[in-house]
């Protein structure tokens, strides 16, 4: 299902990924060949930013890791008209501001929060870049899926934090919330997991190896489609979905 760009979206939906890589001239090769990717300079962002398009739209960035200690992540962030107003609601809900509004040239304001258990997200408050131009086709963003010790308390959180995104009228959430189960190694943190839509998983994933990332879940069946949880060749743990 094919999708432009929002002129605004409601506080609370997904609206940026991004990429903190050690390498990002590795990473537009293995996106590039992966998604079919193009990219053009961000340094708005930070210097060696680059933001990714697909068919001439914005669909994501990949930015250079300046920490080595920090991990090798892709983070979602959420649309707010006040990143200011909603870092105090998340403080007072128990969460913690890891990087306070800042504003990204031209582009908007951007934070970097957590949840009371520990997952990071990002906050985005648009004011050039409004966010996805396309999402949910092939080679763009498509679901998050936080996974967390304590589902109850992450559905009161992000519940009270973006009701409207979540369910309001014509609520159309691309965010869902699964447990940590036995899975997943017992030092495993509270995370989000990025989702980009394919139409073949299995395809995708023999592209991915071959890419010299690696498969850490086959194919399974979720609520929301069929997922494969792979990483890229520098470790950016994403998922592959087919809805």
């Amino acid at each position: 299902m094919a999708e432009n760009r929002a002129p605004e979206y409601t506080e609370g939906t997904p609206c940026w990924v991004d990429a903190q890589l050690p390498d990002v001239e590795a990473g537009k090769r293995f996106y590039g060949e992966l998604f079919g990717w193009s990219f053009q300079d961000q340094p708005a962002r930070s210097p060696g930013a680059v933001r990714a398009l697909k068919d001439g739209e914005p669909v994501a960035s990949l930015a250079h890791k300046t920490d080595g200690r920090m991990p090798t992540v892709w983070t979602v962030s959420f649309a707010t008209p006040d990143a200011e107003a909603l870092c105090g609601r998340i403080r007072a809900a128990g969460g913690q501001i890891v990087s306070a509004p800042l504003p990204v040239g031209e582009l908007g304001v951007a934070a970097l929060v957590t949840d009371p258990g520990g997952a990071v997200f990002g906050l985005w408050q648009p004011v050039g870049h409004p966010g996805f131009g396309r999402r949910r086709e092939p080679g763009t963003f498509a679901w998050v899926e936080l996974y967390t010790r304590d589902t109850e308390a992450a559905n009161a959180f992000y519940g009270d934090l973006f009701h409207d995104a979540l369910f309001g009228p014509g609520a159309d959430p691309d965010f869902g919330r699964a447990p940590i189960s036995d899975v997943f190694p017992a030092e495993m943190p509270p995370h989000f997991l990025v989702h980009f839509a394919v139409e073949d998983p299995a395809a995708t994933m023999e592209r991915v190896t071959r890419l010299g990332g690696r498969v850490q879940v086959p194919p399974f069946e979720t609520s929301y489609g069929t997922a494969a949880v792979v990483t890229d060749d520098q470790g950016a743990s994403f998922a592959l979905l087919r809805r």
